[in-house]
C-alpha cells in the first residue's frame, strides 16, 4: 500500500493544531515555534505533492479511497487534479507567512478587565483552518467535501471574533462589539449557504445513488445517469449559492468587508487568500463537472453577477476611509474577475481564473500584511491618519507600493497575466462583457494609487514621525511574496503547465470548445 500523501498533507496541520493548543500557557513562544515548524513541514508535503503530480497523467492522481459510511455510499475519497495541486501549494505556502506575520497578534494584553485569548489558541486555529482547507481541495467525495466546507467556519468564527484587530478609533468596548458582529455575520451567511448546499447534496444522492464525484461525472458523460433538466438546475443552484457566498460574489458579499476590517491582518489574509478560494475552486470542480447543462444554462446570469462584482467592488474601494475595507472591496472586484473567467467557458478564461486564484492570494497577502505592519505601528486603520510614511519608513512604503501595484495588475507582476487571460478568454465568447470588465482595471489603478498617495506621500504627520521601518521578521514575511509576484509576473509557465490540462478536461465536461477566430476571406 502506497503512502497516503494527500491524507498526510491534511492530517499534519490538524495534529499540529492539537499539539499547539496543548502547549502550557506559560510557553507561548514555544507554541509559536511549534506552529511555524508544523506549517513548514506541511509546505514540504505540499511540495512533494506538486513534484509527484504529472500534468499529462490521469485527471485525478495520488488517489485514496476507503469505505466510510457504507449504508449511504459515503467514502473517504481523495484525489487531485492540476487545479487542486495549485491551490494546495498556495495554501501551504501562505500559512507560514501568516503565522510569522501574526507572531505578536495574540500576545496577552490587559485592556481594562479584558484579556486576550491564549496565544496557543490563535496559532492552533490557523493550523486547523489549513487542514480543513487542504482536505477540501483534495476531496472527491461530495459529502466529505461538504463536511469540511462547513467545518472550517468554526475556527474562522473564533479567529474573527476572539482575536480581532486591536486598532479601533472608538476604543476596546466598541471594538469588541464590532468583532462579535463581524464574526456572527460571517458565520450566518456561510451557514445559510451551507444549509442550501446540504439540501442539494441530499438531492444529488437521491438522483445518483452515491456521493463520488468521479463516478457521477463519469455516469453523466457516458449517459448512464440522465438527470431531468429541472432537477439538474435546482441542484446546481443549491451548490452554486453556497460557493458564491464563500467566494464572495455580489450580492452575497457583504460579510467580507466586516470580517476583514475586524480581523487581524494575518487572519484577513487567511480569509480572502485561502478560505474564500474554496468557493471559486468548488465552482470549477463540482458545479461544472456535476451539472454541465445547468452550468451552461446559468452562465449568462452568473456573468452579469461577476461583472457587477467587478465594478461594484472597485467603486466602493475608491470611496473607503479604512485601509482594510478598501482591500476587502478590492478583493470582491478580483473575485468577480475569477468567476468571470470560470464561466466564460474558454480555456484562456479558466486558466486565467485558476492562475488568478494563485496570484490574488500572493498579492493580497503582500499588500494586507504590509498594511497590517503599518496599522500596528500607528494604531489606526483610517487612511486619513497617515501621511509621509515613505520619508520615515522607506522600505515599508516600497513594499506597500509593490503590493498595491500587483493589486492593480501592473504588467510585470503576477496578477497582470491572470487578469489578461481572463479578459481575453471572456472577450472571445462575450465581447461586450469583456469590454465592460476592463473598467475594473481603471478603477483599480484609481483606488490603489490614491491609497498610496494619501498614506505614503506628502508632509510627514506628527503621529507618523519616528515610525520604525520593517523589522527582520517582517522582511522575512514580505520579501518572498514580492519575489514570487515578480517571478510569476514574467514567467507564469510553471503554474499554467500544471493547470492547463485540468482546464481542458473541465471544458470537455461542459462540452465547450474555444471559439475560433473569424478570418475574413481574402478578396
Amino acid at each position: 500500500m502506497s503512502f497516503p500523501l494527500l491524507t498526510a498533507t491534511a492530517v499534519l496541520p490538524a495534529l499540529g493544531a492539537i499539539a499547539t493548543a496543548a502547549v502550557p500557557a506559560a510557553r507561548r513562544t514555544a507554541a509559536k515555534w511549534l506552529a511555524l515548524i508544523v506549517s513548514l513541514a506541511t509546505l514540504v508535503l505540499a511540495a512533494v505533492v506538486l513534484v509527484r503530480f504529472d500534468p499529462d497523467g490521469d485527471r485525478y492522481q495520488l488517489t485514496e479511497s476507503h469505505a466510510w459510511i457504507k449504508d449511504f455510499g459515503v467514502r473517504y475519497e481523495l484525489g487531485v487534479d492540476g487545479i487542486a495541486v495549485a491551490m494546495i501549494a498556495l495554501t501551504a505556502l501562505l500559512i507560514p507567512f501568516i503565522i510569522l506575520a501574526g507572531w505578536h497578534d495574540a500576545d496577552p494584553l490587559e485592556t481594562g478587565s479584558k484579556r486576550w485569548r491564549p496565544t496557543q489558541g490563535f496559532f492552533a486555529l490557523i493550523l486547523l483552518v489549513e487542514a480543513m482547507v487542504i482536505i477540501s481541495f483534495e476531496a472527491t467525495d461530495v459529502f466529505l467535501f461538504y463536511i469540511f466546507f462547513e467545518a472550517m467556519l468554526i475556527p474562522m468564527y473564533f479567529l474573527i471574533g476572539g482575536f480581532g484587530d486591536r486598532a479601533h478609533e472608538h476604543g476596546e468596548a466598541a471594538a469588541s462589539t464590532q468583532r462579535s458582529y463581524a464574526a456572527v455575520k460571517f458565520l450566518l451567511y456561510n451557514l445559510v449557504g451551507g444549509l442550501i448546499m446540504l439540501a442539494a447534496v441530499i438531492g444529488l444522492y437521491v438522483v445518483a445513488g452515491n456521493f463520488s464525484l468521479t463516478q457521477i461525472a463519469e455516469a453523466r458523460a457516458n449517459g448512464t445517469l440522465d438527470m431531468a433538466t429541472s432537477t439538474e438546475r435546482w441542484l446546481f443552484l443549491g451548490f452554486f449559492f453556497a460557493f458564491a457566498v464563500k467566494a464572495p460574489l455580489w450580492p452575497l458579499h457583504t460579510w467580507l468587508p466586516n470580517a476583514m476590517q475586524e480581523s487581524t491582518a494575518p487572519v484577513a489574509v487567511l480569509i480572502t487568500a485561502v478560505v474564500d478560494k474554496v468557493g471559486t475552486f468548488a465552482m470549477l470542480r463540482f458545479c461544472l463537472q456535476l451539472f454541465p447543462e445547468a452550468s451552461t444554462w446559468a452562465t449568462p446570469a452568473i456573468l452579469v453577477l461577476a461583472l457587477i462584482s467587478i465594478i461594484y467592488g472597485a467603486l466602493l474601494a475608491v470611496g473607503q476611509r479604512d485601509i482594510k475595507r478598501l482591500v476587502a472591496y478590492a478583493s470582491i472586484s478580483h473575485f468577480g474577475f475569477i468567476v468571470l473567467g470560470i464561466f466564460a467557458m474558454t480555456s484562456q478564461g479558466q486558466s486565467g481564473a485558476t492562475l488568478y486564484m494563485v496570484n490574488h492570494g500572493i498579492s493580497t497577502a503582500a499588500l494586507m500584511l504590509v498594511a497590517g505592519f503599518l496599522i500596528s505601528r500607528r494604531g489606526s486603520r483610517l487612511i486619513a491618519d497617515y501621511g509621509g510614511v515613505q520619508k520615515v519608513a522607506p522600505v515599508l512604503a516600497g513594499t506597500f507600493l509593490i503590493g498595491g501595484l500587483a493589486t492593480l495588475s501592473l504588467p510585470g507582476l503576477a496578477p497582470f497575466v491572470s487578469e489578461f487571460l481572463v479578459l481575453v478568454g471572456t472577450f472571445a465568447r462575450y465581447p461586450v462583457i469583456g469590454i465592460i470588465a476592463t473598467v475594473g482595471i481603471v478603477l483599480a489603478a484609481l483606488y490603489t494609487l490614491v491609497l498610496y498617495q494619501r498614506t505614503m506621500t506628502g508632509p510627514v504627520k506628527a503621529e507618523v514621525e519616528g515610525m520604525p521601518d520593517l523589522r527582520v521578521r517582517e522582511l522575512v514575511v514580505v520579501a518572498p511574496l514580492i519575489v514570487l509576484l515578480i517571478f510569476l509576473g514574467v514567467y507564469p509557465k510553471p503554474v499554467t503547465d500544471i493547470v492547463n490540462p485540468a482546464v481542458k478536461q473541465t471544458l470537455s465536461d461542459v462540452q465547450k470548445k474555444d471559439p475560433q477566430p473569424e478570418v475574413e476571406a481574402s478578396k
